[in-house]
């Protein structure tokens, strides 16, 4: 098994995604190849690890897959895996054992070490207090040894690295304090890796950062092979057809690795096309699938694209069309911008949807889909937009957040067209 270790924080902002991009980076120069994860639900980040890496990155989520899928997505290949984690390290849900969403439940079930990223901006030897903490918090979870972040000066990483050390965490390295390192952001995170300026430049800035700040032959020897597991099929989501029109562009682009990987494992075909473009889904195809992404952000283009709008109708005359999270604004038939200006969309569902009155949705779902089969499903919700208008239409599933507490129906479906907010992770497995 491939040798891996998990970066992780206190928190989401402490310079996790910088310290990881660095290392993948730095790692891919010396030739190392490094295989890439993200714990919990992330879109954004995985296509950042795949840039840096140049290998397919992968999200590991122990609150919505079921164990034996996560042994079977971990990634088995190259000189070393790293898996960022989401949040903090012991972030997640109120659940069993193993089951909580938090990158802790990664380390504790594959046995893999964890480098600590501490920002110390406004403290020193009080980082000892925080790295002990880590140390004694779970004893199946083991704590590497520590890389400090924004750091200000010399005799500021001395202080911080001399109380660690006293506590006996080994400090890898610190990055110093640098706004030139940081990505920019957006309402759902950062700014996607396809559209980042200068994103192989940027990426050589911090593999530069990593190898002058950062004891790289140290990580590497800190890592372990993780703890062999019990890989299934279990979880996974089934292809919506055996040829699948995916939507693919700037506007629809939050779809999870491992959901196409398995389709494609099922014996799926994907042809992706552009609304943006203005290109209709392929005719011959089975299923139309429109993800999720920042369609809110191109609705004036989108409204205009009427080669897509009546190839999406004609082609839901006949075959399933589904809409997730940006896939649903568009589907419906309005979608309201930031500056208040309403844009017509395909009207295959009756709702309307607006970025102007925005409300943040997020969290883990269960969903029990208003099918013929009643299918049980895990994902997540994580949008600001907000529903204008609910429309009339039949619901798509019932929800439910993580503790099990129902939500309410959600989401539409008409005829062969069906879509909501909600992002599908894995299938739930029978209680």
């Amino acid at each position: 098994m491939t040798p891996g270790f998990i970066v992780a924080a206190a928190r989401s902002g402490a310079g996790k995604t910088t310290v990881t991009l660095g290392l993948i980076a730095a790692f891919r120069r010396r030739g190392v190849a490094a295989r890439t994860a993200k714990s919990g639900p992330d879109y954004i980040d995985t296509a950042f690890h795949a840039a840096a890496s140049g290998q397919p990155g992968v999200n590991l989520d122990s609150w919505a897959m079921p164990p034996a899928l996560l042994d079977a997505l971990l990634p088995a290949d190259g000189d070393v895996l790293v898996i960022e984690s989401a949040m903090g390290l012991f972030d997640g849900v109120a659940a069993p054992p193993g089951r909580s969403g938090a990158a802790a439940d990664l380390a504790a079930r594959f046995g893999l070490p964890v480098l600590l990223v501490l920002d110390i901006a406004g403290q020193a030897q009080t980082a000892a207090a925080v790295a002990r903490g880590f140390q004694l918090h779970h004893p199946a979870v083991a704590i590497a040894g520590v890389v400090l972040n924004q750091v200000a000066s010399e005799r500021h990483r001395r202080s911080a690295t001399d109380a660690i050390a006293a506590i006996g965490l080994p400090v890898f390295g610190g990055i110093p304090r640098d706004a030139a390192l940081t990505l920019p952001e957006r309402h759902l995170g950062l700014v996607q890796a396809g559209e980042h300026p200068g994103l192989a430049a940027h990426l050589d800035r911090l593999a530069d950062a990593a190898k002058r700040h950062v004891d790289l032959d140290a990580i590497l020897a800190a890592a372990r092979a993780p703890r062999p597991g019990a890989p299934g099929d279990g979880g996974r989501v089934a292809p919506p057809g055996q040829r699948i029109a995916l939507a693919r562009d700037a506007a629809f682009s939050f779809i999870y690795p491992h959901i196409l990987t398995g389709w494609r494992a099922a014996g799926a075909e994907i042809l992706s096309f552009s609304p943006l473009a203005d290109e209709p889904p392929p005719p011959d195809t089975d299923a139309v699938w429109l993800p999720g992404g920042y369609p809110e952000l191109h609705a004036g283009r989108l409204a205009g694209a009427h080669r897509f709008h009546e190839g999406l109708r004609r082609f839901a005359e006949t075959r399933p069309v589904h809409g997730e999270c940006g896939g649903y604004m568009v589907l419906g038939n309005g979608l309201i911008d930031g500056d208040g200006r309403q844009h017509a969309m395909t009207g295959l569902l009756s709702h309307s949807t607006s970025f102007a009155h925005r409300r943040l949705h997020l969290g883990y779902r269960a969903a029990l889909l208003m099918d013929a089969a009643a299918t049980r499903i895990r994902g997540h919700e994580f949008h600001h937009s907000t529903l204008a208008d609910p429309g009339d239409d039949a619901p798509y599933a019932a929800l439910f957040d993580a503790a099990g507490t129902p939500l309410g129906p959600a989401g539409g479906r008409r005829g062969h067209v069906s879509g909501s907010f909600f992002h599908v992770i894995a299938t739930e497995e029978p209680s």
